[in-house]
C-alpha cells in the first residue's frame, strides 16, 4: 500500500523525557517523519496525549514527577489513548526494564544514549504499521457497512452448521434477534423448509447450490427469496457454508404484473379503434390487431415475417407517388415519424382508406433498436367533413355564396393580378332597400327565401370570372376583376339595379324591392382589401341618401366624411382614456321663484386644437361604436361629484345626467350608477336620470325593471323630449316617472305654431293630473317664460336664464343668486 506525504504529515509522534536536550534531539530526527510534540513528563503528557491523539508516544521512563510506567499504565486505562503505540526510552539497558515495559503496555524499547538511525527505522516502521492498522480498521467498516447496505441475508457456518456470522440485524429474514442467532445451529435458527433443503444440497456433494423458497410470514413482507449455497471444503472434507438469501417478492409480483399487463396491452391492441401493426429491426412485421386486419386486407399469421411495404400498400392521395412506409424511416433515423399528409392506404381487395398517425422506434434497456411500432386510423369520414367544413368556413350557409373570409382572399388576390397587369378591379357593395321592413312581414323564414332569390338573379347577371358573396344579412358584395374602363362598371351596376326592381314571386305572390350599390374601384380610391370594403360601404350609404335604387361611386366627399369620422373616434377614445371629457352645466331654475334648483350635465369635446366638437356628432358615433358606455360613466361620476361638492357647500341642487338609449340597454347599467354613488358619496336624492322615450320603449319589461331598481335607490327619473317620441302614454302609468321634461321644439314654436302651443298645454295637464314635475327646456324668450308661468310650468331652462357653462363659472352664477 502506498502513502503519500499528506497521510503521514497527519500522523503524530509525542516525545515525553524531562530533559530538554534528549527531546531536542528527538524533535530534529523524527520532525521529517511526523509531526512531533514534545512533553516534559507527567500532567502535561497526559493531556497532550488526550488531546491529540498521536499515532507513538516516545517516553522516557526515569522522570522526577511521575514515571514512564506510571504514565503508560494511565494511558492504558483511558479508553481514548488506549490504542496509542508506546515505545519507552531509557538508559538502563537491563533486560527486567524491557520485560517491564513490554508488561505495561509497550511495543518497542529504544536504549539510551539514542542511536538516531535505529530509532528513526523503528519509529518509522510502528509509524507504517499504524498507517496499516488504520487502514485495515477502515476496510473493516466499509465492508460491514457494505454488508449491512446489502439486501440481502448473509451468513457463515461451520462445519457442524453452527451459525459463525451473518448481517440480519434487525431480524426481519428470521424473526429472530442478532445475538440469538451466533453461536446457534441451523436447525434452531433457519425455517424448516429451508434447514431440510440445505441438508439435501449437502447430500448432493456440489459446491454451488441455486434454489427458490417461501418464507413463513414474519410481518416483513418476505414471503419469496431466492437463495444461494456456497460450500467450502478442506482436504475433501466439508469444511463450512456460506448461505445468502435475496428478496424475489418484488421480482415475483413484477413478473406476474408483467404477464397482466401483457395480457391487457393484447386485449387494448385488439379491441381499440386504431390499427396497429409492430415490426421487428428489420421492418418485418412481428404483430397486427385486427383492425390493422380489416384496413390492409392481412391476416395477422400470413402478414408475419414480411416486410413492412409488402403489408402496407402506401401511397399519395393525389399524385399516387409512393413513399417510404414510416416504420423504414423510424428504424432508419431512430426517432418518431409521422404519416405523410394526403396518405392513401390500399387493400388487398382494392379498397382505398385515408389514414394518419405516426410510427416509433422500440428500444430494449440499453437503448438499442428491436423492433418499431406503427399507429393508424381511416381518416377518409374526417378528410370528407374538413372539405365541406373548409367550404362552411368559406360560404355563406344559406346562398352557398363565398363569405367575408373568402372574398377578402379573392380580393386581395385580384388587385394584385391587376397591378401587375395595369387593369382595374371593382368592389360593389349591394345592400336590399327597406329589408327589415320587407322581413318583418313576410317573416324570417320568407325573408330567407327572398335573400336566396336576390342571389340567384344576380348570380344570372355576372361573368363568370366575378365573384358573388353575401358578408351578411341582406348585404351583397360582387367583385369585378381585370376590369379595363369604368362603362363596364357602370352597365353591370345599371344591370342589377334594373334587374332586382322586376318584381319576385314568394307563394304566387309579387314582391318588389330595389337595390342600392356602392362602388369602389382599385387602385383609382384604394389600394388594400380592407379600404375597398370601407369605400363601397360609404358610396352605399351614400347611394341610399340619394334615395335609393341607384349606385354611386366612392368620391373625395365620401373620403374626407371617413376621415372626419376616424379622427373623430380617435379624439372621442383619447378623451375617453385620459377622462378629458369635459361636463359643462346648463342651470333649471324654478320659474315661480327664478331660483337655480339643479342643472343638466352636458358633455363636451374639444380637438387637441382646441376645437369644440358638437354633442350631435359625437354622441351619436359614441352610440354607433359602443363608446357610450364608458364615456356615459365619466360624465355620470364627474357629475355626482360635482353635486357631492355642492351639496357640502349648501346648495341643494339636483344634477340631471342623460342617459343614452345604448347605456340604459346594458345589463350593468343600474350596477354603474349606485358605483357612481358610493364612489363619490353623493345621496341619492340629488341625482335624476334623464331618459327618453324611445329608450324606454324598446324593451318595456326590460325598461320596467331597470326603472324600478333605479326608483328604489331613491334618484328621480326624467322623460327627455316627452311629446317627440311614441304616442301611446301608457307607460307613464306603469313607469315610476318622476319628471316630464317638454321638448324645447314645441317650447320655440309655441307662437308660431298654434299646434305646439296646444301640445305644450296637454303636457304640462298630463304632469298635472299624473302629479309629476314638468320642467320646459329651451327658453329663450320673455313671452314664451310668460305663457310657461301661466301654464304654471314649475321649471325651465334655455339660453334666456344660462347657456350650458364650464364649472367655474356656474359656482359664479350660484355665487351671484
Amino acid at each position: 500500500m502506498l502513502f503519500n506525504n499528506d497521510v503521514e504529515s497527519r500522523q503524530k509522534i509525542l516525545v515525553v523525557d524531562d530533559d530538554p536536550a534528549n527531546l531536542h534531539l528527538l524533535d530534529s530526527a523524527l520532525g521529517d517523519l511526523a509531526q512531533v510534540l514534545c512533553s516534559a513528563g507527567g500532567a502535561d503528557a497526559l493531556e497532550q496525549a488526550e488531546t491529540e491523539l498521536p499515532d507513538i508516544i516516545l517516553l522516557d521512563i526515569e522522570m522526577p514527577e511521575m514515571d514512564g510506567f506510571e504514565i503508560c499504565r494511565r494511558l492504558k486505562n483511558n479508553p481514548k489513548t488506549c490504542n496509542i503505540s508506546i515505545i519507552f526510552v531509557t538508559a538502563h539497558s537491563e533486560s527486567t526494564f524491557e520485560y517491564k515495559s513490554l508488561e505495561y503496555g509497550g511495543i518497542d524499547f529504544i536504549g539510551k544514549p539514542v542511536d538516531i538511525a535505529l530509532c528513526r527505522l523503528r519509529v518509522k516502521n510502528h509509524l507504517m504499521l499504524k498507517r496499516h492498522e488504520a487502514a485495515l480498521i477502515e476496510t473493516q467498516k466499509d465492508m460491514q457497512a457494505l454488508v449491512n447496505q446489502i439486501p440481502a441475508y448473509i451468513s457463515y457456518w461451520s462445519e457442524d452448521l453452527n451459525n459463525l456470522f451473518n448481517n440480519d440485524y434487525e431480524g426481519k429474514w428470521l424473526n429472530l434477534p442478532h445475538r440469538a442467532t451466533i453461536s446457534k445451529h441451523a436447525s434452531k435458527i433457519l425455517p424448516s423448509n429451508l434447514y431440510l433443503a440445505v441438508l439435501d444440497c449437502l447430500e448432493l456433494d456440489q459446491l454451488n447450490h441455486e434454489f427458490e423458497i417461501k418464507l413463513p410470514d414474519n410481518g416483513h413482507q418476505i414471503s419469496d427469496a431466492q437463495v444461494h449455497l456456497t460450500i467450502a471444503k478442506q482436504d475433501n472434507k466439508f469444511a463450512g457454508l456460506l448461505l445468502t438469501m435475496t428478496n424475489i417478492s418484488s421480482i415475483k409480483q413484477a413478473k406476474k404484473q408483467l404477464y397482466t399487463e401483457n395480457n391487457r396491452l393484447k386485449i387494448m391492441l385488439n379491441s381499440i379503434g386504431d390499427a396497429v401493426i409492430a415490426t421487428d429491426e428489420l421492418a418485418r412485421v412481428t404483430f397486427m390487431n385486427p383492425i390493422a386486419e380489416r384496413l390492409t386486407g392481412w391476416v395477422n399469421h400470413d402478414a408475419m415475417g414480411l416486410h413492412i411495404d409488402e403489408v402496407m400498400n402506401l401511397c399519395d392521395a393525389s399524385t399516387k407517388y409512393k413513399g417510404q412506409n414510416p416504420v423504414t424511416i423510424a428504424l432508419k433515423e431512430q426517432r418518431t415519424v409521422g404519416m405523410a399528409l394526403n396518405c392513401q392506404l390500399t387493400s388487398q381487395d382494392g379498397t382505398v382508406y385515408r389514414v394518419e398517425d405516426s410510427a416509433s422506434p422500440i428500444k430494449d434497456d440499453e437503448g438499442y433498436i428491436t423492433g418499431a411500432i406503427i399507429v393508424f386510423h381511416d381518416c377518409s369520414e374526417s378528410v370528407a367533413m374538413a372539405v365541406k367544413m373548409s367550404h362552411l368556413a368559406n360560404h355563406d350557409q344559406l346562398t352557398d355564396l363565398p363569405n367575408r373570409i373568402l372574398l377578402h382572399d379573392r380580393v386581395s388576390h385580384a388587385c394584385n393580378v391587376a397591378k401587375a397587369n395595369n387593369k382595374l378591379v371593382a368592389l360593389l357593395m349591394i345592400d336590399i332597400d327597406h329589408f327589415k321592413f320587407l322581413n318583418d312581414s313576410l317573416g324570417h323564414a320568407l325573408g330567407d327565401l327572398m335573400i336566396k332569390l336576390v342571389a340567384k338573379r344576380l348570380q344570372s347577371l355576372i361573368d363568370p370570372n366575378a365573384t358573388l358573396a353575401r358578408i351578411g344579412g341582406d348585404e351583397f358584395v360582387l367583385l369585378l376583376p381585370n376590369i379595363n374602363s369604368a362603362s363596364q362598371i357602370d352597365t353591370i351596376a345599371n344591370d342589377i339595379v334594373q334587374s332586382t326592381q322586376t318584381p319576385f314571386r314568394i307563394e304566387g305572390k309579387e314582391h318588389s324591392l330595389s337595390v342600392s350599390i356602392g362602388i369602389s374601384i382599385f387602385p383609382t380610391d384604394a389600394i388594400r382589401c380592407e379600404e375597398m370594403m370601407t369605400h363601397a360601404d360609404a358610396a352605399m350609404y351614400r347611394a341610399k341618401d340619394l334615395g335609393r335604387a341607384r349606385f354611386c361611386y366612392f368620391s373625395q366627399e365620401l373620403e374626407s366624411q371617413l376621415l372626419k369620422r376616424s379622427l373623430l373616434i380617435t379624439n372621442l377614445k383619447t378623451a375617453i382614456n385620459t377622462e378629458a371629457i369635459e361636463v359643462y352645466y346648463q342651470p333649471k331654475l324654478d320659474l315661480k321663484s327664478m331660483k337655480i334648483v339643479g342643472a343638466e350635465a352636458l358633455a363636451r369635446l374639444s380637438t387637441p386644437t382646441g376645437e369644440v366638437i358638437s354633442p350631435l356628432d359625437f354622441i351619436p358615433l359614441a352610440e354607433e361604436t359602443g363608446l357610450i358606455h364608458d364615456l356615459g360613466k365619466i360624465i355620470l361620476v364627474k357629475s355626482c361629484a360635482v353635486a357631492k361638492k355642492w351639496s357640502d357647500e349648501g346648495h341643494d341642487l339636483r344634477i340631471a345626467v342623460n342617459i343614452a338609449a345604448k347605456q340604459f340597454s346594458n345589463p350593468n347599467f343600474c350596477e354603474t350608477v349606485t358605483d357612481a354613488l358610493e364612489l363619490t358619496g353623493l345621496r341619492s336624492k340629488y341625482l335624476e336620470l334623464e331618459v327618453t322615450e324611445s329608450a324606454l320603449m324598446h324593451d318595456f319589461d326590460e325598461a320596467l325593471t331597470i326603472l324600478n331598481t333605479l326608483s328604489s335607490i331613491g334618484l328621480t327619473i326624467a322623460i327627455d323630449d316627452f311629446g317627440t317620441g311614441y304616442s301611446s302614454l301608457s307607460y307613464l302609468k306603469y313607469f315610476p316617472v318622476n319628471t316630464l321634461k317638454i321638448d324645447q321644439s314645441f317650447v320655440k314654436d309655441m307662437f308660431v305654431d298654434e299646434q305646439s302651443l296646444d301640445i305644450v298645454k296637454a303636457v304640462v295637464n298630463l304632469a298635472k293630473s299624473l302629479k309629476l314635475t314638468l320642467v320646459a327646456e329651451g327658453i329663450e324668450t320673455l313671452q314664451q317664460l310668460d305663457q310657461l308661468k301661466t301654464l304654471v310650468c314649475e321649471q325651465g331652462q334655455g339660453y334666456l336664464f344660462s347657456k350650458p357653462l364650464p364649472l367655474e363659472e356656474f359656482n359664479l352664477l350660484l355665487q351671484k343668486q
